[in-house]
C-alpha cells in the first residue's frame, strides 16, 4: 500500500522538496489527516463508475483518494507552482488529469464531454478555497451541468447558512439558491487543527444532492432570486419594506405589491427570513402574472 500523501509528515516533506509557500490570496490550506479525507471520499457515494471533478486538488491529498476508487478524476488547479508536483505525487494513477485553469472561468459541459463519456454519475469532490466558495458551488448549480451531486469540504459558517431552514438565524438567500436546486445536508464538521496552515475557522463538509427538477415551480428564475435578494437585502426590515425599496420600481409599485402580498395571505410585516421557499415562490409567481 502506498504512503498517503495526506500525513503531516509527508506533506513536509513535499512542499520542503519544492520550496513550496502558501499563498493566503489562493486560500491555500492543506489536510493532514487521511481519515478525514477517506470520509468525504464515503459520504460521495464514489464507486468505480463515479466520474469526479476535484476544484484545487494543492499537493494530491483528496486526489489520491479519490483515484483510487473512481472511474475517473479531473481536477483544476489555478495555481502553476503545483503542476510539477501533483505530476509526481498523481503519477500512480493513470485515472487522474489535472488542468491548470481557474474552474470559475473553466467550461465545465465540455470538459464533462471529453473526460466522462463513459462513466455513470459525475460528481464534484473538492476541499474548496475558502474565498470562492460561494461562486464556484453556484456556478456548478447555475450551469446545470449533469452532476449527480457536490460534496464539499468550506467554512462551517457558511455550510450552516446553505443548510439553515427558515427562521433561523443563518437562512438567507444563499440557503433558498442552493436549496432550490440541491437538497443540502451538513454531514460533518473538521476542526481547524487537521490543516496546514492551519485556518481561523472550523470547517464542515456539506452534501449537496441535485435535484431531478427544482423544490419549486417558478414562471421565470431571474425574477424569482431577484425578490429573495430583495426580501434578505436588510434583514431587520419587513419583507414589504425590502421589496419596496430593493426591488426595481418597487416605489412606484407599493400599492400593487401591497395588494399581492394581501391576496396570497402573507403578512407585510413578517421579515423575509421567516419565509418558506414555496412562500418565495408563491410570491414571485403571483407579481410576475
Amino acid at each position: 500500500m502506498m504512503k498517503d500523501i495526506a500525513t503531516p509528515i509527508r506533506t513536509k516533506a513535499i512542499l520542503e522538496k519544492y520550496g513550496f509557500s502558501f499563498k493566503k490570496s489562493l486560500g491555500q490550506n492543506f489536510l493532514i489527516e487521511p481519515n478525514v479525507l477517506t470520509r468525504i471520499v464515503d459520504h460521495a457515494e464514489v464507486t468505480e463508475e463515479t466520474g469526479v471533478i476535484e476544484i484545487g486538488p494543492g499537493i494530491g491529498a483528496l486526489t489520491e483518494q479519490l483515484a483510487r476508487r473512481a472511474k475517473k478524476v479531473v481536477a483544476f488547479e489555478i495555481d502553476q507552482r503545483l503542476l510539477p508536483i501533483l505530476n509526481e505525487t498523481l503519477s500512480p494513477y493513470p485515472n487522474v488529469k489535472v488542468i491548470h485553469q481557474d474552474v470559475l472561468e473553466a467550461d465545465l459541459k465540455t470538459a464533462i464531454e471529453e473526460n466522462f463519456h463513459d462513466c455513470k454519475e459525475i460528481m464534484v469532490v473538492a476541499n474548496l478555497p475558502y474565498y470562492v466558495t460561494t461562486p464556484i458551488i453556484m456556478k456548478l448549480l447555475e450551469e446545470k451541468i449533469p452532476l449527480k451531486g457536490i460534496v464539499v469540504m468550506l467554512q462551517k459558517e457558511v455550510a450552516d447558512r446553505i443548510a439553515a431552514s427558515p427562521s433561523s438565524k443563518d437562512y438567507g438567500s444563499l440557503s433558498i439558491a442552493v436549496q432550490y436546486y440541491t437538497e443540502a445536508k451538513t454531514v460533518m464538521t473538521v476542526p481547524k487543527t487537521v490543516f496546514v496552515p492551519q485556518p481561523n475557522v472550523d470547517s464542515a463538509i456539506i452534501r449537496l444532492l441535485v435535484r431531478e427538477k427544482p423544490q419549486v415551480e417558478v414562471d421565470n428564475e431571474d425574477f424569482f432570486f431577484q425578490i429573495v435578494r430583495a426580501s434578505f437585502a436588510q434583514r431587520r426590515k419587513t419583507l414589504l419594506n425590502n421589496l419596496v425599496h430593493f426591488l426595481p420600481n418597487g416605489k412606484e409599485r407599493k400599492a400593487f405589491i401591497e395588494e399581492t402580498l394581501a391576496e396570497i395571505k402573507i403578512d407585510g410585516r413578517r421579515r423575509g427570513e421567516t419565509l418558506s421557499i414555496e412562500e418565495f415562490a408563491l410570491l414571485s409567481n403571483t407579481l410576475t402574472k
